[in-house]
């Protein structure tokens, strides 16, 4: 590769960097993104997409359809004595195969004009220069869009890390039929078990837990209904795993250098928001450079994050205290337009504060019932 000039240089290129290369396009600005493996990477997650998701990848002109997946129309929370469920207020969400999903934002960034170069590797020397496969690259601006572990937040002094907490998660896909149009949430006393249609005979399973040590094979055991459910299924993937992390940074970004996706923080991914989340900083980020700086992208950010981190924390407190989620579950399940409207704040179309005054009371009541 030729040494040469661009406006921006994009360290990773998983979804977060790739979105961030379309939407600087998008800017009538040059970018080039380095990432060390082929296009098609996987990742443990939960595949799926909600609405909100759907709708920021059709703005950067990714389209996902059906054809692509497995439709989910709402979420289910379950345990072993109760359930409760509600729809998205509007929209459809979208159980997409990672690798599907990258395959198809790296062919948009190219379509576009971004420079991907893939089983590639950057050394970064300076705050206007970096080696590429051995060749001289200029840019104007750094982007670190490389996971938890980020080079770039190490380089440029953005790693110090605010507040932080770390589970264990593994994703598994079975050969089956999918037996709901909804993404299921099973709580258990160790962790959750997510379980995502992605194909009309695929079903995505995967498991998070704060016990790093635990048993894994013996994990699906612990949840009878899902046993059942999947006695007999072929497995269609390797068992990959991941940390979900809950993390805060002091600065995501820093003169000419910014942060996004991973690499600038996260929530963990019981929230179901992390793409929607990194979709949305990238257009920000893109924005923001093209209006000349960072500092819009950096104050924007902690408003981005402000939900998913609020709703996560009360989803982690109930992962915290089992006691506390079975009576959370059972007055959910006792209320289900309360849930109908948590999951209508969680994807941002209700206050929270305005489902708090007016649900509140009542929930809480229920709480107490029978403690």
């Amino acid at each position: 590769m030729m040494a040469r000039m661009t406006d921006v240089l994009i360290v990773g290129g998983g979804p977060a960097g790739l979105a961030t290369a379309i939407a600087l396009r998008r800017n009538g600005l040059s970018a080039m993104v380095v990432e060390a493996h082929a296009p098609g990477v996987d990742k443990a997650c939960g595949e799926g997409l909600m609405p909100e998701t759907v709708a920021s990848l059709r703005a950067l002109g990714v389209a996902v359809s059906d054809a692509d997946g497995h439709p989910f129309r709402g979420i289910r929370f379950v345990n072993p004595k109760h359930r409760v469920e509600a729809r998205f207020p509007d929209g459809v969400g979208l159980g997409v195969r990672r690798p599907v999903l990258h395959q198809k934002l790296a062919d948009r960034a190219a379509v576009v004009g971004a420079t991907l170069c893939w089983e590639s590797r950057v050394m970064l020397q300076d705050g206007e220069s970096a080696q590429v496969n051995g060749a001289q690259v200029r840019f104007k601006w750094l982007i670190g869009a490389d996971g938890h572990s980020s080079s770039v937040a190490r380089w440029s002094g953005l790693d110090t890390v605010r507040k932080q907490s770390l589970r264990y998660g593994f994703r598994r896909h079975y050969q089956v039929t999918p037996w709901s149009d909804y993404v299921e949430v099973h709580w258990g006393e160790h962790g959750q078990m997510y379980c995502t249609p992605v194909a009309p005979g695929c079903v995505g399973v995967a498991y998070i837990t704060r016990h790093r040590g635990i048993d894994r094979d013996k994990v699906l055991a612990s949840f009878p209904e899902l046993a059942a459910r999947l006695a007999g299924a072929g497995e269609v993937s390797q068992e990959r795993g991941a940390v979900s992390a809950t993390r805060h940074l002091r600065r995501v970004a820093d003169g000419n250098v910014a942060l996004v996706g991973d690499a600038s923080g996260s929530a963990d991914s019981i929230t179901g928001e992390g793409l929607a989340v990194t979709f949305r900083q990238a257009q920000s980020l893109a924005d923001s450079i093209a209006a000349g700086g960072v500092a819009t992208y950096a104050r924007e950010h902690r408003a981005i994050g402000k939900l998913p981190h609020a709703m996560g924390a009360l989803m982690l407190t109930m992962d915290r205290w089992p006691a506390l989620e079975r009576r959370a579950m059972r007055a959910l399940a006792a209320n289900p337009e309360l849930f109908r409207d948590l999951l209508s704040v969680h994807v941002g179309r209700k206050s929270g504060m305005g489902v708090a005054v007016r649900r509140g009371p009542r929930f809480g009541w229920s709480l107490l019932a029978g403690a």
